[in-house]
């Protein structure tokens, strides 16, 4: 028991990479990891062996890593391009998080960022998951969504191993950097947990609505929930 219990201090003592205090972390009794929880808009990369956990409905998230320099990260975004002003001016955090909520941005920022810290383009391992529809938005923005992360590997001509796309069913991702592995729990529509993704993604879209400079197809009508 003391082993567990000086591990569990040692792992809540370490810090996130810089750029990435602002995610929630936590300790995870059952796996024994520090957890990053990702939510629309976030990334996150780790080099320390942290577990990275979210809930996807229409959204996407890709898993990327380099098997060789032990570093890896996970993004989820809302929405496929942005349509309005560069949103990426300035440094601000709100700004930065806004911007992630595009995959266009997502991608490109979670590659730099795995690059950055010693990643190699040519090693990199890519797992790709969510995109259902669990939205009524009058277009199937997890159809949009789908469809550019998988032009956007393609166009980066990057190493695709594993995907688990489209559907109708939202999914809770588990993925473990340092090794690879993507646990995928497809959710029940009665769950608990589907409600809770369809109230936070119709939270976003609507603040999305609220920018003047946003043009979404289709996405000037009331949100309603299957």
């Amino acid at each position: 028991m003391k082993h567990a219990a000086d591990k569990k201090h040692k792992h809540k003592k370490s810090k996130p990479l810089p750029g990435f205090e602002h995610i929630k972390r936590y300790w995870d009794n059952k796996n024994h990891k520090i957890t990053a929880k990702l939510h629309p808009g976030d990334f996150y990369v780790t080099t320390s062996g942290e577990m990275l956990v979210t809930l996807l409905g229409s959204c996407v998230s890709a898993c990327i890593r380099d098997p060789k320099k032990n570093i890896g990260g996970m993004n989820h975004f809302l929405l496929p391009v942005h349509k309005g002003e560069h949103v990426l001016d300035g440094t601000n955090e709100g700004i930065m998080s806004r911007a992630t909520q595009y995959g266009e941005w997502a991608m490109e920022l979670l590659v730099d960022e795995i690059l950055k810290h010693g990643g190699k383009r040519e090693r990199l391992e890519v797992k790709l998951f969510g995109g259902a529809r669990v939205l009524n938005l009058g277009t199937n923005i997890g159809e949009q969504n789908v469809n550019f992360v998988r032009e956007f590997v393609s166009i980066e001509n990057l190493n695709v191993l594993a995907e688990d796309l489209g559907g109708d069913e939202a999914r809770k991702i588990i993925y473990h950097p340092c090794t690879g592995t993507v646990k995928v729990k497809r959710l029940s529509k009665t769950a608990v947990a589907v409600d809770n993704v369809k109230a936070e993604e119709v939270c976003h879209y609507q603040k999305v609505l609220q920018r003047s400079d946003e043009h979404v197809d289709n996405f000037g009508q009331d949100i309603d929930l299957f």
